[in-house]
């Protein structure tokens, strides 16, 4: 695996990779759910490149930077391990220089929910991916259904500017208990972290009611009250997992959303409701590539 910190440099080598390429950005502190990522690119693409880096610019002013773990070797070997190619890892001066002044607004899909929550954020998310495309140059774009929202601003941002990849979205990866695994994780209390599951247990009620076309506000109510303490509702919503507005009454397809408090952290999560066809409106079906000849 070759590490490279420019731009410059990982677009060079970028294209010396047999074609086509998996790009699988991250902000290390990997787990399991990124490593997925990894291993889903590994099967569809004859080269991997997956990006490890912290960005500010999504970081709220509430929001502690400097606490977001970090260890650059241990995710390093873990990604050589899962057969990356090429390792982009920039520092903060190199992405966003003393003059630097360019955001990208994708418009209404990014102001509710957590557009709302975490004001800036998108902006900073839909940035800093747009400059890792340039970068990278790869085919796939990797994405976790976890950061649902998230994967509709960058799929806006890919199709109003006309970027040449495609994005994927792969189910979310969870523990046996159905927590969503999450860097955030790490910071829940033992009572937290044993009322986390939780979550994902309201989530699924609201999402069978919405799929047998039950009444919506009974089934959110029935959901909220699912939640154990200590952790407390900041929004459970049906939305339209296109736009994010918000549904007046059961329907197919639909995007089940759910943020709550553990103390000082945020837990997100989501579930898919499949349309009538069948087909699941976020998580994009696993097709294997033929792939080329390894350069």
């Amino acid at each position: 695996m070759q590490v490279v910190r420019t731009p410059g440099s990982a677009r060079a080598i970028a294209r010396t990779l047999a074609r086509p390429v998996g790009f699988v950005p991250t902000m290390g502190a990997l787990h399991a759910g990124h490593l997925a990522l990894v291993d889903r690119a590994r099967r569809e693409n004859a080269a991997v490149v997956a990006s490890i880096f912290v960005n500010p610019l999504q970081f709220g002013p509430h929001e502690d930077y400097s606490r977001y773990p970090r260890d650059f070797p241990r995710d390093a070997a873990l990604l050589e391990e899962r057969g990356v190619d090429l390792l982009y890892a920039p520092s903060v001066d190199r992405m966003y220089g003393p003059d630097f002044a360019t955001t990208i607004d994708v418009g209404p899909v990014a102001a509710p929910f957590e557009g709302a929550a975490r004001p800036g954020h998108f902006l900073g998310v839909a940035t800093v991916v747009a400059k890792l495309l340039h970068a990278v140059e790869p085919t796939t774009l990797y994405l976790g259904q976890k950061d649902v929202q998230q994967t509709a601003v960058l799929r806006r941002m890919i199709e109003d500017l006309d970027l040449p990849v495609a994005p994927v979205v792969c189910r979310t990866v969870r523990e046996s208990s159905g927590l969503a695994l999450s860097s955030r994780n790490a910071y829940l209390s033992p009572q937290e972290r044993a009322a986390g599951p939780s979550l994902y247990r309201a989530l699924s009620a609201v999402a069978t009611s919405v799929a047998a076309g039950d009444d919506l506000e009974g089934a959110l109510a029935a959901g909220r009250d699912l939640l154990q303490a200590p952790l407390t509702w900041e929004y459970l919503a049906v939305v339209d997992p296109v736009t994010f507005v918000p549904l007046e009454r059961s329907a197919r397809p639909a995007l089940v959303l759910g943020v709550v408090r553990a103390g000082a952290v945020r837990l997100l999560d989501n579930l898919s409701v499949a349309g009538i066809d069948g087909n699941d409106p976020i998580v994009t079906p696993e097709h294997p590539r033929a792939r080329t000849v390894r350069l």
